[in-house]
């Protein structure tokens, strides 16, 4: 039984000693508000970017403007999110003083709005285009119809795409140690640094990780269950 209570001296520095278990919590508190806010961004950005391209194949006037949101779509989607976010860090903010926190918003945000586009692209399009037809019918407007018919119903599609993407999101943002936030992955390593055993605390953030990402699914699955029953009615 000694290896079990090797492990609990382990675990013993690693997160009780000297309250280090604060250090994780405030951490890991950093990583959800850092997800939240980027998320946020994300569903802006995207929902703008969805719209032009929308629009893009159905009017000639949004065709320069759909060729620069495929572009921007294409260069966000086709490199390294850690490649993006030292380039924004490094190049904007710390010419300006900015704190790395919203650097990490801002660039998770925008990588976030690239796929969050194609998602609500695909919801917009998944809608009867006889809905459309129906609204201007009544009188509405094409953004009238855009904005009181189609996107409610799109949205709805997409919610629980939506809701996956912030999954991800919570783990991509491990890496926002490389622009000196303090994270939880970042604290870990800083809890590493300071007992000379690093695998015992990246455990306990990967573990923590874990249980937020389960419960994070199970309330996306019950949503879906529920979004599934208003429909049936």
């Amino acid at each position: 039984m000694s290896w079990l209570q090797d492990l609990g001296d382990h675990f013993s520095r690693a997160f009780l000693e000297n309250d280090r278990y604060l250090a994780y919590l405030k951490g890991f508190g950093v990583t959800l508000e850092v997800s939240f806010f980027a998320v946020l961004l994300g569903v802006v950005i995207g929902i703008i970017l969805a719209v032009i391209k929308y629009n893009a194949v159905r009017r000639k006037g949004f065709r320069p403007l759909g060729w620069i949101a495929n572009v921007y779509i294409a260069i966000i989607r086709g490199t390294p999110v850690y490649v993006q976010m030292m380039i924004l860090y490094y190049m904007i903010f710390t010419m300006r003083g900015f704190p790395a926190t919203l650097a990490g918003v801002i660039c998770f945000g925008l990588n976030s709005s690239a796929y969050v586009a194609e998602i609500i692209r695909a919801g917009i399009e998944a809608v009867d285009r006889g809905q459309s037809e129906a609204g201007r019918s009544l009188g509405l407007s094409e953004m009238q119809t855009m904005k009181s018919i189609i996107m409610p119903q799109a949205i709805k599609n997409i919610l629980p795409a939506l809701g996956n993407e912030f999954i991800v999101l919570i783990k991509e943002t491990s890496i926002m140690g490389g622009i000196a936030v303090l994270d939880v992955t970042k604290a870990a390593m800083n809890v590493g640094a300071s007992t000379y055993d690093y695998l015992t605390p990246l455990i306990i953030a990967a573990l923590m990780y874990l249980v937020v990402v389960i419960i994070l699914t199970k309330l996306l699955s019950m949503f879906e269950g529920r979004l599934a029953k208003s429909d049936r009615r």
